[in-house]
This record gives C-alpha cells, sequence and structure tokens, in this order.
C-alpha cells in the first residue's frame, strides 16, 4: 500500500457565500494536485465544509432555520462552486458527517487521557465574532478593541483547555529543523517570530452547550461542545481514518468499521501539503502541529500559505459592491480563461489585484492570440498545404520543447503555478515566432520548398500536441479541445511531452477556436 500525494484545501466556514478568494485557493490546489497525477504520482485531492460554531448557529436562528437544514442548503453552494471550477476533487468532508464526529471524539479522548486538557474558569473577554477569547494584549493602545473582533463582551464561564505551551520549544525546534514546513520562506519567519516572542497561551477547546449547542460535544464532557477550529482542523486526519489509513486510526485507536475500507485501506497521512490563506496560518502552523505531536501523529509535510485579493487596488467588499463573482466570469468567459488569469495573475504568497482590464488584456494576448491563434494556425495551414496529414518528424523547436517541460515540471515541484505557466508561455510564443520566421505560408508558394514546409508544419503541430500535454492540469478543457483539433488521445501524464509523438501519416482535424475574441468593453 503505497502513500499518496495527499492535498487539501482549508475547509470554507458556512456562514456566507463562496468569493474570489476561496475559488483561487480551490484552484490552485487543484493545479496542484492535476499536476502531480500529469507526473504520475498518485493522488488524492481533498476540500470541503467547516460547518459547527456559534456563527453559524446564529445565522441559522436568523433565518428560522435548523442549523443542520441551513447547513445542507449552503452546502449545494459550495459543492456547485467545486463542481464549477472543474476541480478533481477525491473526497468532500464535511464536519457534520459522522465519519468527523468520530475522529473528533477520538483525539479528543486520547489527549484527555494523556492529561494535556485540563477544565478551569474563565474571565475575561470574548469576541463574538471571531468565536475566540481575547486578552489585554489584544486591545489597542487607547484601550479599545479593533473593529475586527466585532462585538466584544465580557464573559465568565467554565472551560476544557488544551496545553500548548508545554509543546512550544519542540515546535520552535520542529520549524528550525524543516526549512519547508511553512512556505513560502517569510510565513515560517512571521511564525518563528511570533514563537519566540511570546509564550503560548493554553488553547480554550470547549464552548459550554448552553451558550453554544451546535458543536460536537466532548466524550468526556457532554455538557460542552468542541470548540470550532479545533474541531475544522481534525477534517484533515478525518477522510484518512475513513479510507482505513493506519497512520490515522492507528495511534487514535480506532477501528476501520467499512468492509470495504478494510479491504482496501488507503495510506494518505501525513498530508503532503496544506493549501491555506494567510489569516489562518496561526491555526495551521501552530496549533494542528501541536494537536498532531500532543496525539501521537506525524505532522503534515508542508504548509503553503497563499494571499489575498483586491479589485482595483482596494478590499474585496460587498457593501461597497467591489467584488468580483468566479461563476459569473466562467459563465461570461469560460472557465479555463478564469483559471488562467487567477494562475497567471498572482504567485502563491502576495496579494494580488484583480482587474477588469487585467483580465481582458491576458484573455485577449496571451489565450486567444497567444495559443489560440498559434494552434489555429498550425492546424489550419496543415489542412490547407497537406491535408491534415503529419509529414515526417522534424526538431527544430524540441529543445525548446523540452525546456518547456522541464521547467514546468519544476515550477510545479516548487508549488509554483503561475511559473509554470511562464515556462509553458515561452513556448507559446517561441512557436508563434517561428511562424514568423519560417513564414509557411510563402514556403507553400515553392514548389522547391516543399520539404521544408512539411519540416516547419510538423514543428507547429507538435509543439501544439506538447502544450496540449503540459496544460492538463491548468486548463483541463482547453487541453481537451487541443488533443481533440490534434486527434490525439487524452495524455495520461507528462510522459507524453516527449517530441516526437505525432507519427507520419497522422490525420488531424479541423481547426476551432480556443478562445474566441472578445469586445475589449465587455465585462468580466
Amino acid at each position: 500500500m503505497g502513500k499518496r500525494f495527499y492535498i487539501t484545501t482549508a475547509i470554507d466556514y458556512t456562514n456566507g457565500a463562496p468569493h474570489l478568494g476561496h475559488a483561487y485557493e480551490k484552484v490552485i490546489t487543484d493545479v496542484i494536485a492535476r499536476a502531480h497525477r500529469a507526473m504520475g504520482e498518485d493522488v488524492f485531492f481533498l476540500t470541503g465544509l467547516d460547518e459547527h460554531g456559534q456563527k453559524v448557529q446564529q445565522a441559522a436562528a436568523a433565518e428560522g432555520k435548523d442549523p443542520k437544514a441551513y447547513c445542507d442548503e449552503l452546502a449545494l453552494q459550495w459543492t456547485g462552486l467545486a463542481r464549477d471550477l472543474g476541480l478533481s476533487n477525491d473526497d468532500f468532508i464535511r464536519t457534520t458527517e459522522p465519519r468527523h464526529r468520530a475522529v473528533v471524539h477520538a483525539i479528543l479522548t486520547k489527549l484527555h487521557a494523556s492529561g494535556d486538557l485540563y477544565s478551569q474558569p474563565y474571565h475575561g473577554w470574548y469576541s463574538v465574532k471571531e468565536e475566540t477569547f481575547l486578552t489585554e494584549k489584544d486591545r489597542n493602545p487607547d484601550g479599545t478593541w479593533d473593529p475586527k473582533w466585532g462585538q466584544v463582551i465580557p464573559l465568565t464561564e467554565e472551560n476544557w483547555y488544551f496545553r500548548m505551551a508545554r509543546h512550544q520549544e519542540w515546535l520552535v525546534a520542529h520549524i528550525e529543523a524543516n526549512p519547508s514546513f511553512i512556505e513560502p520562506s517569510y510565513r515560517r519567519n512571521e511564525v518563528l517570530g511570533f514563537l519566540r516572542s511570546e509564550r503560548l497561551a493554553d488553547l480554550c477547546i470547549s464552548r459550554p452547550a448552553s451558550r453554544l449547542s451546535w458543536g460536537i460535544p466532548l466524550p468526556f464532557a457532554p455538557d460542552w461542545v468542541t470548540y470550532v477550529w479545533f474541531d475544522a482542523l481534525t477534517n484533515y486526519i478525518t477522510v484518512p481514518a475513513a479510507h482505513g489509513d493506519p497512520a490515522v486510526l492507528e495511534p487514535l485507536g480506532l477501528p476501520a468499521t467499512d468492509p470495504s475500507v478494510q479491504a482496501k485501506p488507503v495510506s494518505l497521512w501525513p498530508a503532503d501539503v496544506h493549501v491555506i490563506g494567510k489569516d489562518i496560518i496561526k491555526f495551521h502552523a501552530v496549533y494542528w502541529p501541536i494537536m498532531l505531536h500532543a496525539a501521537g501523529l506525524p505532522l503534515p509535510r508542508q504548509i503553503l500559505t497563499h494571499g489575498w485579493w483586491q479589485k482595483d487596488g482596494h478590499k474585496l467588499s460587498k457593501s461597497t459592491g467591489n467584488v468580483v463573482d468566479p461563476i459569473a466570469v466562467i459563465r461570461e468567459w469560460g472557465l479555463d480563461a478564469f483559471r488562467y488569469y487567477v494562475l497567471r495573475e498572482l504567485a502563491i504568497g502576495p496579494d494580488g489585484n484583480w482587474t477588469d482590464e487585467g483580465f481582458q488584456s491576458r484573455y485577449n494576448a496571451e489565450l486567444a492570440n497567444g495559443l489560440g491563434n498559434l494552434l489555429n494556425r498550425a492546424v489550419n495551414m496543415l489542412g490547407k498545404y497537406r491535408q491534415g496529414v503529419v509529414p515526417a518528424p522534424s526538431h527544430e523547436l524540441a529543445a525548446d520543447a523540452a525546456r518547456a517541460v522541464e521547467a514546468t515540471t519544476q515550477r510545479i515541484l516548487a508549488n509554483d503555478p503561475q511559473g509554470a505557466l511562464v515556462a509553458i508561455w515561452d513556448l507559446v510564443n517561441r512557436a508563434n515566432l517561428y511562424v514568423e520566421q519560417t513564414q509557411p505560408f510563402k514556403l507553400a508558394k515553392d514548389p522547391a520548398q516543399s520539404q521544408r514546409l512539411d519540416e516547419v508544419l510538423y514543428n507547429l503541430v507538435e509543439s501544439c500536441r506538447i502544450l496540449a500535454v503540459l496544460l492538463v492540469p491548468f486548463l483541463p478543457d482547453t487541453s481537451r479541445r487541443m488533443l481533440g483539433q490534434l486527434r490525439v488521445d487524452a495524455a495520461p501524464n507528462w510522459s507524453a511531452a516527449a517530441w516526437g509523438g505525432l507519427a507520419l501519416g497522422h490525420q488531424v482535424g479541423a481547426p476551432e477556436p480556443l478562445f474566441p475574441r472578445k469586445d475589449l468593453k465587455a465585462k468580466p
């Protein structure tokens, strides 16, 4: 039973509708997952929903609905988003599922038995909006609370706590010994700076059921429910456990109860990559590793942290109307155009800025005039001058193609989809330049240049085939359509990107526009 490459998104909180940031995180994760499949790896991609907590309970109550019914309705939106984004996820976790409750109970039971959990009264301040306890250190210098905390109320109640401070030195040592554990490196430095400068407070991992009933009860104290973040983070091991992974089941003392799982368990844990937003790095790079370490479970291999999107240089805001609706963009411009823009415009790490003009410019220059025009010219000229029959192989652009394949692979291994697309478009641009340099439309007028025309046509259509193979993880539908026009079977992986795949005598199809040119006044 070989371990699969296991990659996850953060699970989304069901107290609102999907937005650009959610879509971006899912697309970059999907691309990394698909690319590792293209490199021949067995991959497991997880996404899902975080459905417990006070905000969900309040939102459901405001609509006069049962929390579970409220979550079921919203779940349709989020599973619809996964479908509309063309995600290749292997599972979709909801924290209201029985399989998740069982794993949360198991890790809580183990931590309780090991003495990592204790109860005591709490007297202090509580942010209703963020569902977290605050201290005096969280106040502004003038004594006020930052608006990000929303309503802050005084609170006195008995709760359960997780002893985090006892593991702080261990965590610092782990991060220092594993430089790639948190990426990009500046996020790693932020976490280390925090851990070196502040002693960790013990984490409150419960809420009284009298105040918050919408959650998973503590197995050893059912009058309390599990803090939403402790609940949510556990999703990453819930799915491996549900698929019979012994790396999770054995440390937690859980049986594989599903007969089909018992017959064919899957090895997933530890996760190879957790893809998250920068706003939740403390939960994933501090709380989560300590939870796992205390429970005797291996740590994820990498926490990959992306930035936020703005629009036109300003924060995305529903109240001001400064938003980007991913679904509206997809309906108007196509899924692959959306995927291309968010991947090409923003590297993983920094913040990005969506502009309608930038979207239109990339669509027209790089997709329509770049890739689309190249395929159209190559297939059209082969049909016009050689009845669509591929001539004998020629290798003028073979080195350029090989460089693109190598660079694309290396950028993906570095979790850099943007860099991978740059490498692919180097070949797009090289092939388009090759057309201008060789001028096959002029060669076709001179019978003495027939062999030279054959060489040029082969280099063009073979470059298009290799581009179609490389684009499988990034623009899946575009890749499929390119291969269809070339009458080539769908490529299972990047091994098919070796030069010379089109054989003498192969018949291609008719050209069809990949990216119809749009009126520049149209708004994405």
